[in-house]
């Protein structure tokens, strides 16, 4: 069973750097429950990096249970329908986030 912390650390190789140029973006993910945690995603100058903990200062956090973020990253659960479920919770900035997912894929 893939972990967060496994999806976070692959995160910079897999990121699309055609689709990171021009956007900045901090997002934390704040996930709850077995192997949870939290991230802190940064988007600058066509770069992607994770850093584990939290980071002031950041547009948005995010905020869900591991498991429901392990199934998103893997595609069984649509981020879309687990925002609108309540199983996603968005403190902050939405449209950071909205461009962040649209950069992931």
């Amino acid at each position: 069973m893939t972990t967060p912390a496994e999806i976070f650390a692959k995160m910079p190789a897999n990121a699309d750097a055609s689709k990171l140029m021009g956007v900045n973006a901090t997002v934390v993910f704040d996930l709850s429950g077995d192997n949870g945690g939290q991230w802190t995603i940064k988007v600058a100058d066509g770069q992607l990096a994770v850093e584990e903990g939290a980071t002031a200062g950041a547009a948005s956090t995010i905020k869900m249970t591991s498991a429901d973020y392990v199934a998103m990253m893997s595609g069984s659960l649509n981020p879309m329908m687990a925002f609108m479920s309540g199983k996603i919770k968005v403190e902050g900035d939405l449209n950071t986030v909205m461009k962040l997912q649209s950069i992931m894929g």
